[in-house]
C-alpha cells in the first residue's frame, strides 16, 4: 500500500502509522496507538528487569596458617553465602616467607571446597595472583530458589517458636490453677553431697 494511503487510513481511524520492520522489503507498518505501544513496551522492560537475578559475589579472606576455630567461623560465613545463592570469592593472603609455600594455601582452598561441596561447586580453580591465591565457589541453587527455601525455613522456625510459647503459657496456667503448693518442688537430699556423709 502506498504511504499516502496508509497515512490517510491512520488519520481516519484516529491512530498512528508505526513502522514495525524498517529493514523488510517493503517495510512493514502497523496502524496503532503509539502512546499505548510505548507504554506497553516500557511495562515489559520493567517486568524483565524485575525478574532478572543479580549475581552478587561475596568475598572471604583467609591466611594460610589460620587457626581451626577461625577456619570454622569463616567456613560458616561461606556456607551462609552459598545457601543464599551468592557466589563466593575466597582469597588467601600470603605474607613474607609464606609466599614461598603456595601449597599451604592450595591445600586450605581444597579443604574448604570439600567441606562445602554439598552447597556449592568450584567455579574457578585456585590461581596465584601476586601475593594472593584466589578461588571462586558457585552455589548449587539459584538465588530465587534459595530465597524460597530461606522463607520456608523462617516460617517453620516461627511456627515452632509460637508452638513452644503456647505450650509454656499452658503449663504456667496449669501451675497457677493447681495453686502455689503444687508449684513448690519436693525438697530432698542435695544431689551434690557425698553419699558417705550423713546429714
Amino acid at each position: 500500500m502506498p504511504t499516502a494511503d496508509a497515512l490517510r487510513l491512520a488519520q481516519e481511524a484516529d491512530l498512528d502509522l508505526v513502522e514495525i520492520a524498517p529493514q523488510g522489503k517493503p517495510p512493514v507498518c502497523k496502524l496503532m496507538d503509539y502512546g499505548k505501544f510505548k507504554y506497553e513496551n516500557a511495562q515489559k522492560a520493567r517486568e524483565a528487569r524485575r525478574n532478572q537475578t543479580n549475581v552478587i559475589i561475596k568475598e572471604m579472606k583467609l591466611r594460610p596458617k589460620i587457626d581451626s576455630h577461625d577456619y570454622e567461623t569463616k567456613k560458616g560465613h561461606v556456607v551462609r553465602f552459598l545457601k543464599a545463592g551468592d557466589k563466593v570469592k575466597i582469597t588467601i593472603m600470603f605474607r613474607g616467607r609464606e609466599q614461598h609455600r603456595p601449597e599451604l594455601g592450595f591445600r586450605l582452598l581444597q579443604k574448604l571446597a570439600e567441606d562445602v561441596q554439598d552447597l556449592g561447586f568450584v567455579e574457578s580453580s585456585p590461581k596465584q595472583d601476586g601475593r594472593n591465591m584466589v578461588m571462586v565457589l558457585g552455589p548449587n541453587k539459584k538465588k530465587a530458589d534459595a530465597k524460597v527455601d530461606q522463607q520456608a525455613a523462617k516460617e517453620t522456625r516461627l511456627a515452632e517458636r509460637e508452638a513452644e510459647e503456647a505450650q509454656e503459657r499452658a503449663e504456667r496456667a496449669a501451675a497457677a490453677a493447681a495453686g502455689p503448693v503444687a508449684a513448690k518442688k519436693e525438697r530432698g537430699r542435695s544431689e551434690n553431697l557425698d553419699p558417705e556423709i550423713d546429714a
